[in-house]
């Protein structure tokens, strides 16, 4: 059976099936902007289920740099043990944050780069954000751009991190990104809830809406429209205390695996059901597999609940980019899922180039490694599934969504398979091998 995910490569054997229940790790999305928002307002706000991974983390100790006051033990009450964090950040108020003595780290994290950006953006102080290898080659102009509209100043080398924001008085703006991006929309809003006036974003797809969900649940008025969201600047956020759902994308890869294999059946616990989050389960849906889903709850403003996914017929897939913004961090699931017996096409789907890593080629050239039949196209790609993997050395790139599709496909290979940089899965689910391990049946029995 699979290891835990401390070494860098992970044997994963074929598995008859997944059962059982199981709760995902903390929503990282949903856990980013909380911790933002918490650092910005009045008072001190706790964040029970905050995401344990790295790029969290990474969130966490930047706000440490800028005088919040966080603090972090491990989650309480868990019904399955994992590295959620229980968190409790004092606020500084709009504009209140500190001059960092050094570099902010974003490490691998996407996420708090540019949303720490656009909170920079209105302090009146230069601040530098760096990141790792990874992180350093992916462009930034898309954040810059609005960002120095609104009256910053960004000094960046090829419109690459590093990042030094030179911050001061905003005021609002309208903008139009021509790509779909939750993380740009975020940092624009970020931005504006400090500066004068109104801030409109006019998106050209829907994305994730976790951002304004969590301003509403702070206590700020946000005004949306299918596409379009405004805010006012100046409004003060109230601390509370919030609950972070189990992160979709990250169970994600479990839902594959039931509907892909015959005879599946498991229960996913306190998941966030975000409606712009849960597209993969209509997805599913249209593959074949069987799905019920239950809303319970929604603190903070997110939906979350229950997910029972059932094996079905596979059937053939095509993704094109009208349905990309709201399913871009569940394509490498996806495509674990056709090599089952299914088929996959995606295409408008170029945001994936430039991820962790180059999301297209790594993809192909690690599902091939396995035996997969693949084909790469400029902005998406093309699996069949009508030959089973062989198993084989599958390289994750340093990707921790490319590690664990690789795994949930290796479950279906005729022998056994190897992810190389599996510990990239430490990024966002450092649990992952180890649920792994609990939910599958291993071909011939336990």
């Amino acid at each position: 059976m699979p290891p835990m995910a401390t070494v860098a490569t992970a044997t994963v054997r074929p598995a008859r099936r997944v059962r059982g229940r199981l709760y995902p790790a903390g929503d990282k999305s949903v856990s980013h902007r909380y911790a933002l928002l918490a650092a910005l307002a009045d008072g001190r706000s706790t964040i029970r289920r905050y995401s344990g991974g790295a790029d969290c983390a990474a969130t966490l100790a930047c706000l440490d740099r800028l005088g919040a006051t966080v603090e972090r033990r491990p989650a309480a009450g868990l019904p399955t043990p994992g590295s959620d964090l229980d968190v409790w950040v004092t606020g500084r108020g709009l504009r209140g944050l500190a001059a960092p003595a050094v570099p902010l780290d974003a490490g691998n994290s996407g996420s708090s780069l540019r949303m720490l950006a656009g909170v920079l953006a209105a302090h009146p102080f230069a601040a530098t954000l760096v990141g790792d290898r990874s992180l350093s080659r992916r462009p930034m102009r898309r954040v810059i751009e609005p960002l120095t509209r609104m009256g910053a100043r960004i000094q960046a080398s090829d419109d690459h991190p590093p990042l030094t924001v030179i911050g001061g008085d905003l005021h609002g703006i309208e903008y139009a990104p021509d790509v779909p991006s939750a993380q740009v929309k975020s940092a624009v809003l970020l931005a504006g809830l400090q500066a004068s006036g109104r801030t409109r974003v006019i998106e050209p797809a829907r994305t994730r809406d976790h951002t304004e969900r969590a301003l509403q649940a702070f206590g700020a008025t946000v005004h949306t429209r299918p596409r379009e969201v405004e805010i006012d600047g100046g409004q003060r956020l109230a601390a509370l205390e919030l609950f972070v759902p189990g992160d979709l994308s990250s169970a994600a890869f479990w839902a594959v695996a039931a509907a892909a294999l015959p005879g599946s059946d498991l229960e996913i616990e306190q998941v966030g059901l975000n409606p712009t989050r849960s597209a993969l389960l209509d997805v599913l849906e249209r593959a074949g597999a069987i799905v019920d889903r239950d809303v319970r709850s929604s603190e903070g403003g997110e939906p979350r609940g229950t997910a029972r996914i059932r094996h079905g017929s596979l059937k053939a897939l095509v993704i094109g980019p009208e349905e990309v913004p709201e399913l871009i961090d569940e394509l490498p699931a996806l495509a674990a899922l056709a090599t089952f017996g299914g088929e996959l096409t995606v295409t408008g789907a170029a945001e994936l180039r430039v991820k962790e890593s180059d999301r297209i080629s790594a993809l192909a050239d690690g599902l091939r490694a396995l035996g997969g039949d693949v084909d790469e196209l400029p902005d998406g790609f093309h699996v069949r599934g009508a030959r089973r993997l062989r198993g084989g050395l599958a390289d994750s790139a340093g990707d921790h969504r490319l590690a664990m599709a690789f795994a949930i496909a290796a479950l279906g290979a005729d022998g056994p398979s190897s992810i190389a940089g599996a510990e990239a899965v430490d990024v966002s689910y450092p649990g992952f091998f180890a649920t792994l391990e609990t939910v599958c049946e291993p071909r011939g029995g336990r």
